[in-house]
């Protein structure tokens, strides 16, 4: 499922080689969510580290990203990560900043509806809500 996040950037780290065949880059999102900002750590991988270099930080930026999750076994223990990948990043304004070397900007699925009302406008699934309140015959 993707989701988009809007907000200014707050950090940029440099790219880090895990292994022989992966790499990964991180980046912190500062999105106004109340009265407190959020700082959110995003993550690019292999081919699309690149895509952060047009950005600096303090820019605002519309970040398109998945909800990734894995599990580990250590020990007997199960351990679980949740990274959020980014796979596009634009300006917020909606102007268009140069392709980056390596990659380039890709098109995000259309969404079906708005988000709720209780939804933090910056952060929102693309993904279409399973009924709506008109589908459902519920007294509430």
């Amino acid at each position: 499922m993707a989701y988009d996040a809007t907000g200014r950037l707050h950090e940029i780290f440099d790219e880090q080689q895990v292994s022989e065949k992966f790499r990964k880059r991180e980046f912190v999102l500062e999105v106004v969510d109340g009265q407190y900002p959020e700082h959110i750590k995003f993550q690019l991988v292999q081919d699309k580290t690149a895509l952060i270099d047009p950005f600096k930080v303090g820019d605002e930026v519309k970040i398109a990203f998945n909800l990734r999750g894995r599990g580990f076994n250590k020990n007997g223990q199960m351990l679980y990560f949740t990274n959020l990948e980014a796979w596009r990043i634009e300006p917020a304004t909606g102007g268009g900043a140069a392709a980056p070397q390596g990659g380039g900007y890709q098109q995000a699925a259309p969404r079906a509806a708005a988000p709720a009302a209780n939804q933090n406008p910056n952060l929102r699934a693309s993904a279409a809500p399973i009924a709506s309140d008109d589908d459902n015959d519920l007294p509430f």
